[in-house]
């Protein structure tokens, strides 16, 4: 009888992976980063995380294979999501960068990680109040969590400053963050006792004037793939 194949994740992608103390503990440590100070949920701030050069080969990336964005669980407003997506493979170099950076800052293990994710958002274009966690009553869960599981963390970066406009709002603690370019936000998706957390709903603000660029990278409750 042949051997049967060796299992390709440790034992540690199948329990619930990036518990959030010990990634709060482990932020806490690092230097030029700032907390916002709210019970409601948790939030970080890093300034200059990437590099203005990065920033632009980066906006030139998404320009190149950019395509609609999509929503699971759509809810029938077409203008709830109107940016565009551009998907960077695990392997691109620029990506490999990116995910090297945050996963370090973050004290993460990249298995964990989603794929990078680019948006660009043109004048008028914005992404109407939601949360990065899947929602457990909604009909595609299973779509996306049977695998990986639940979202736990969001890293997202401004890659530069539209004009006017785009700034993300956390309504539930009255936040809004307005884009710089290189600007890192971190933040869970859960309670510390490691639930859905409602507190989390943001909003990308409209853009005024110009375009706006961010990248984004989601981590999972277990091993991605």
């Amino acid at each position: 009888m042949p051997s049967a194949p060796s299992d390709p994740f440790p034992p540690a992608c199948f329990g619930s992976g990036q518990p959030s103390l010990p990634v709060i503990a482990h932020l806490s440590k690092q230097p030029a980063i700032q907390k916002v100070p709210s019970p409601k949920l948790t939030l970080f701030l890093k300034r200059r995380f990437l590099k203005p050069e990065l920033c632009a080969a980066l906006m030139d990336r998404i320009d190149a294979e950019r395509r609609p964005s999509t929503l699971s669980d759509s809810n029938g407003d077409a203008r709830y999501r109107t940016s565009e997506t551009c998907d960077l493979a695990f392997d691109e170099p620029l990506a490999m960068t990116v995910n090297s950076a945050i996963c370090d800052l973050m004290g993460l293990d990249p298995a964990f990680g989603e794929p990078l994710q680019g948006q660009r958002y043109a004048v008028g274009q914005e992404f109407k109040l939601h949360t990065d966690y899947f929602d457990p009553l909604g009909i595609d869960y299973e779509k996306y969590c049977s695998v990986a599981g639940q979202r736990t963390w969001t890293a997202m970066i401004y890659l530069n400053e539209p004009a006017a406009g785009g700034a993300t709002r956390f309504k539930a603690i009255n936040k809004i963050v307005q884009p710089e370019t290189g600007k890192l936000l971190m933040w869970d998706n859960r309670g510390v006792d490691g639930s859905i957390n409602a507190s989390t709903l943001h909003q990308g603000m409209p853009v005024r004037a110009g375009t706006k660029y961010i990248l984004t990278k989601w981590f999972r409750e277990r091993c991605w793939g």
